[in-house]
């Protein structure tokens, strides 16, 4: 009977360690502070485009980040790389993704969690489609 005890404290303990993560990383206001000068967002429109290639494929991280999956795009940013969690410019490579239609908002919390200004930048780039989108590049 000790034993059930013993796991379920564990398991307490990895379920508050989990969301304390997951509110500090997402919803606490210590840790980040979004840059002064973001790059230029159009308050004019209604949705942006953003091109993801690393956790922002998958629907759970959307989920926990924008506050829903939404739909996802096949994509492909041209003359880029993809090293691991990065990209880099390199002609004649390819980086496949997906494209999210999200809102300011949205793309707000797509800041945060890439930690805008401290890990990533956010540059606007042109798709094989011909379509414009920003996408997240590491800081060197």
């Amino acid at each position: 009977m000790r034993w059930v005890y013993r796991i379920g404290g564990a398991a307490v303990i990895v379920i508050v360690s989990v969301f304390g993560y997951l509110w500090y990383t997402f919803q606490s206001p210590y840790g980040y502070e979004a840059p002064t000068n973001p790059p230029i967002m159009d308050g004019r429109l209604e949705h942006h485009t953003v091109f993801v290639y690393g956790t922002l494929r998958y629907a759970p991280i959307r989920w926990l980040v924008m506050r829903r999956a939404g739909p996802k795009t096949p994509s492909r940013l041209r003359g880029y790389a993809r090293d691991e969690l990065d990209i880099s410019p390199a002609p004649n490579q390819q980086v496949d993704g997906y494209t999210l239609s999200v809102t300011s908002d949205e793309l707000k919390r797509l800041d945060r969690y890439e930690h805008l200004g401290e890990r990533y930048r956010r540059v606007n780039v042109k798709l094989a489609s011909g379509q414009s989108a920003w996408v997240y590049q590491r800081l060197q």
